[in-house]
């Protein structure tokens, strides 16, 4: 497995620290993300998962602990929109440049809006996908935000 992603380009060219993590990948777990953050042996509160959504038409990125759900209200709401979908795979992967179950916030294709759980910026660090299935970074989660400009607001259900 190559570690030299997208993902793990724009953060070192943001100057951003971090370590990298693999993980042997199940794609047929129930959860991809809590599939990882047991791989990891981590709380799954720290381990982000990072989908990709629709609001009023336009593409976001979410982040947020692997064991919870996005309220669809609170995302749109957090990017002043009126309504929220989950786009569909095909769509998240032609949209951000990685495949499902390893899309990065971090180097995708083009940049879109991207909001994280508030709740994530209490720990020192998390894990968010490296842009490959199986690989997982871990950084300071204000890092995270200063590296793409994220929007920290509660989007959990």
């Amino acid at each position: 497995m190559s570690k030299a992603t997208p993902a793990t380009r724009a953060l070192s060219a943001a100057g951003v620290a971090f370590t990298v993590h693999t993980y042997d990948y199940n794609p047929d777990a129930e959860s991809i993300g809590l599939q990882a953050a047991s791989a990891l042996a981590e709380d799954p509160a720290r381990v982000l998962k990072t989908l990709m959504a629709l609001v009023d038409g336009k593409p976001v990125c979410v982040v947020v602990p692997s064991d919870r759900e996005v309220s669809m209200k609170k995302l749109a709401a957090a990017v002043s929109g009126k309504s929220a979908q989950m786009m569909k795979p095909p769509e998240a992967e032609r949209v951000s440049g990685f495949k499902v179950g390893g899309i990065s916030p971090f180097g995708q294709r083009r940049p879109v809006r991207t909001v994280i759980e508030q709740s994530a910026m209490a720990h020192d660090q998390v894990y968010v996908n490296g842009g490959q299935r199986g690989l997982q970074l871990r950084l300071k989660p204000r890092d995270l935000c200063d590296a793409i400009k994220v929007i920290a607001a509660d989007v959990v259900a």
